[in-house]
């Protein structure tokens, strides 16, 4: 196939689920709604006993709102993964996906694809939540909202991964969107979104290992360098390294004559 036939095959599924993201209005409003409530409520009720000193990649005491938003960001991302995932399910119980995936181009071609088109359009709901926090004091420096753009997009890519190799288990829509809440939850609070590693790890030891082992956590702190311009190694060797594994695991699955849809019967049965 030429060059030019798998740009447009990408773009198509880019502009397929651009317009089902500009049609599904309430779920660009519940995954900006979802982060500002922590930022508005939870955040300012604890800014007058709970702040941050100066760590990396801080260079001074800061508030508590400030310290979330990177978290936060990464939860727009991982609930917009999982979401995306979730359309995987719904496309395969109509039978779109059967088309999709009988078409001449690589099957991994196509998956990428799906994940490029999911990051996208979690892109736009980050920015949109940038701009709100801005406008609520959280102000960052004006080089990490362009620094932070390709820590985006690789936490988007370990975030969708994980969400394509989960869809790839569950046959109906209604039990991948029951699971997702023992996915989404346990890695949003085991990790240093909220909090600092450090401190957990004052009060408990398990559960510090717990956040440490937690690959949300490396996405948080990846962002959150980002956001002030800074690299940080080992969450970006971390974030890659998960995202080459859950991709990799995620196209044998759906591959039919070897993963999950083997097993299966297909991509319309499997799931």
């Amino acid at each position: 196939m030429p060059l030019s036939g798998y740009a447009i095959c990408l773009a198509g599924i880019c502009w397929r689920e651009g317009l089902r993201f500009l049609n599904q209005r309430g779920r660009f409003l519940s995954a900006l709604v979802r982060p500002l409530v922590w930022l508005f409520i939870f955040a300012a009720g604890f800014r007058s006993v709970l702040g941050v000193s100066i760590i990396p990649p801080y260079e001074t005491y800061v508030l508590y709102e400030v310290y979330v938003t990177p978290g936060l960001v990464a939860m727009i991302q991982l609930f917009n993964g999982l979401q995306s995932s979730l359309s995987m399910v719904y496309d395969r119980e109509v039978g779109a996906m059967r088309i999709l995936l009988v078409s001449p181009y690589p099957r991994w071609f196509l998956l990428v694809s799906k994940l490029v088109a999911g990051i996208c359009v979690s892109l736009l709901q980050v920015y949109a939540f940038l701009l709100v926090a801005w406008f609520w004091d959280v102000e960052l420096p004006p080089i990490g909202y362009l620094t932070v753009l390709p820590a985006l997009m690789l936490s988007g890519l370990m975030l969708g991964a994980m969400g394509l190799l989960l869809s790839s288990v569950f046959r109906q829509m209604e039990n991948f969107a029951s699971v997702m809440n023992f996915v989404i939850f346990p890695m949003f609070f085991a990790s240093s979104a909220l909090y600092p590693l450090w401190r957990v790890q004052e009060s408990s030891l398990v559960l510090w290992w717990i956040c440490t082992l937690n690959p949300f956590s490396y996405a948080v702190e990846l962002i959150r360098f980002a956001l002030y311009g800074q690299f940080n190694p080992l969450a970006t060797a971390v974030v890659a390294g998960c995202a080459l594994v859950f991709l990799g695991a995620a196209i044998f699955a759906y591959d039919p004559s070897a993963g999950v849809m083997a097993r299966r019967g297909g991509p319309d049965n499997a799931g």
